[in-house]
């Protein structure tokens, strides 16, 4: 039988491979025959990966000496890893969700994909960012600074007093699927191919942080919406749809964000769920 995802010997990176999503996916990778490298602040566990080399994303000193210890060659890069952003500050949670992930792939992924349309990247967004095409030009100056430096300087310039590091979730995925549509193009130059996939609430240990912190925050989170499916997603649900992303069977996809989060646009735009979609922008979020 022809192996359609070909994903045997594939050189893989997964961000965020220590649990929830990136876990699954670093999993399923490894059940396909890849050679899988993972980066995380904490340990992996995932039997049959190359190697894991432990990161701070907050760092670029961290990535930087992360990345002199990966191979030259890369055929597959997933940007899991990620913060709701309890009990940091605002520009920390950014700087994992957004900066470290431009940072990565502007400074060692692209330079070097594999190319082609073997060579692909995906990033997990959220359908927390699916408002990203309402208010670009709060954060268009976000996502054009180039150097990590440049980056920290454009969000401490930003509104942030008084913010938590929560109110980085937003619109951190919103930077991030900006990112993607502007970048997605220029690739197509090298035949490379970069996605998002944006779950919906998934069972992963920062649904347990946000339940956790939901009274203390102030903020409504609609863990009542469920989709079509009556359940809340699963670890694997997101990590099956960025894997088929980066797989031989999405060869012609990019530029695209994958919203997987059961049903539950459908029923919105059918009527049959009443969910007043967000229009505002980060800076009015407390």
């Amino acid at each position: 039988m022809k192996d359609y995802l070909n994903y045997n010997n594939a050189l893989c990176i997964v961000t965020g491979a220590a649990s929830g999503i990136g876990k699954a996916t670093a999993e399923i990778l490894v059940d396909l025959g890849a050679a899988v490298y993972t980066l995380d602040v904490q340990s992996c566990d995932v039997p049959g990966i190359r190697q894991h080399i432990p990161v701070d994303l907050a760092s670029k000193a961290s990535i930087d000496q992360a990345f002199a210890g990966l191979p030259d060659k890369i055929d597959k890069f997933f940007g899991v890893a990620g913060v709701f952003g309890f009990g940091l500050d605002l520009v920390t949670a950014f700087t994992i969700n957004f900066i470290a992930n431009k940072y990565m792939t502007e400074q060692y992924v692209i330079p070097r994909l594999t190319e082609g349309e073997y060579g692909a990247i995906a990033y997990l967004s959220s359908v927390g960012g699916c408002r990203w095409a309402y208010h670009i030009d709060e954060y268009k100056d976000l996502v054009e600074a180039v150097t990590w430096d440049e980056m920290i300087a454009a969000i401490r310039a930003k509104p942030v007093e008084g913010k938590p590091g929560s109110a980085a979730y937003e619109l951190s995925k919103r930077c991030i699927n900006y990112y993607m549509k502007t970048r997605a193009p220029e690739l197509a130059s090298k035949g490379n191919r970069m996605n998002t996939v944006a779950p919906h609430y998934t069972e992963t240990p920062m649904l347990e942080s946000i339940i956790a912190n939901a009274s203390s925050s102030g903020r409504r989170f609609a863990f009542d919406s469920k989709g079509a499916f009556e359940r809340l997603g699963k670890p694997e649900d997101a990590a099956k749809a960025i894997v088929f992303l980066n797989s031989d069977m999405a060869t012609y996809i990019s530029g695209h964000i994958l919203y997987e989060e059961g049903g539950m646009q459908a029923m919105i735009e059918t009527g049959k769920m009443n969910v007043v979609m967000d229009h505002h922008t980060w800076a009015e979020r407390s």
